[in-house]
This record gives structure tokens, C-alpha cells and sequence, in this order.
């Protein structure tokens, strides 16, 4: 039985072996001339200004990860609504159930500000 995962095992190897190998010859065959363009800070193709310790807002990266999470949402509930017939009562309260915690996510976020961009 435990020689059924034996080329299981060979793949994990092989992928182990060609990331070490990637990585190994990445960092030998780079050229290595430092200079301070390259050391500068850059971000966003944004030319840096002053002390370049300006970075983006936190409040955007709060926003996109909320809009990924609510788009997950919808993307759960159109395979729930075709298999609907399907499931039966135990579906529609498994995605009730779901649709309450969103809400109560959602309604956290909107409490806590994380919504509002000034």
C-alpha cells in the first residue's frame, strides 16, 4: 500500500529539485552591479519625492481585499442557485448561514470605518 505514493514521493522530489536548482542558478547567473538608480525606490511607476517614504494609503488595500471578499460571495452563490433543486432545505440553510456571517463581516468593516476613504 505505501508503494502506491512512491511516485508521488519521485514528483515532490523532482519539483523540490528543479526550485533549488531555478533559484541556485538564478542567483549565479545575475549580474551583480549595483548602483543607486537600482537602489531607489520605486513604486507603481511613481517617481519618488522628498524622503520616498510615501506609500499607498492602507485604507486601499482594506478596500480591495473587501471587494475580493464579497466577490467571492457571488461567486459561491450562482453554483448554490444551480444546484438548488438539488440540495433541498439543508442548502438553503447552509447558504443562509453563510450569507449571515458575510453580512455580520460586512457590517463590522462598515462600523469600524474600513469602508470610509477621507
Amino acid at each position: 500500500m505505501l508503494t502506491d505514493y512512491v511516485p508521488i514521493g519521485v514528483l515532490f522530489l523532482l519539483v523540490a529539485a528543479f526550485a533549488i536548482a531555478a533559484l541556485a542558478l538564478s542567483y549565479a547567473l545575475s549580474p551583480k552591479r549595483p548602483n543607486p538608480v537600482k537602489a531607489e525606490t520605486y513604486e507603481s511607476g511613481i517617481k519618488p519625492t522628498g524622503t520616498a517614504q510615501h506609500r499607498y494609503d492602507i485604507r486601499y488595500y482594506t478596500v480591495a481585499m473587501l471587494f475580493v471578499l464579497f466577490d467571492i460571495e457571488a461567486i459561491f452563490l450562482y453554483p448554490w442557485a444551480v444546484v438548488y433543486d438539488r440540495i433541498g432545505l439543508y442548502g438553503l440553510v447552509e447558504m443562509l448561514l453563510f450569507i449571515v456571517l458575510l453580512i455580520i463581516a460586512y457590517a463590522y468593516a462598515w462600523r469600524k470605518g474600513a469602508l470610509e476613504w477621507s
